[in-house]
C-alpha cells in the first residue's frame, strides 16, 4: 500500500515541524509509545499547545462527552 502523505498533509492540522507529517501510521505509532494521542485529535487551539496527552483531550472535550451522558 502507497503512502498518500501529500494528500495527508492536506489535512494534517499538526503545527509541530515534524518528519512524520502526512504519514499518519508513523504519527500514531509515535504518540501511541508516549500515550498521546496525534494533532488531528485536538482543535485548532489546543492543538497549538503541543500537549498530546489523553488527559488534555478529555479536557478539551469535556463539554461535548458531558453531552453524551
Amino acid at each position: 500500500m502507497n503512502c498518500k502523505k501529500e494528500e495527508n498533509k492536506k489535512n494534517c492540522n499538526c503545527t509541530y515541524p515534524c518528519d512524520k507529517k502526512g504519514i499518519c501510521c508513523e504519527c500514531i505509532a509515535y504518540h501511541r509509545k508516549r500515550n498521546e494521542l496525534p494533532a488531528c485529535y485536538f482543535d485548532e487551539e489546543t492543538e497549538k499547545t503541543y500537549d498530546r496527552s489523553v488527559e488534555k483531550f478529555l479536557e478539551s472535550n469535556l463539554n461535548q462527552i458531558q453531552l453524551l451522558f
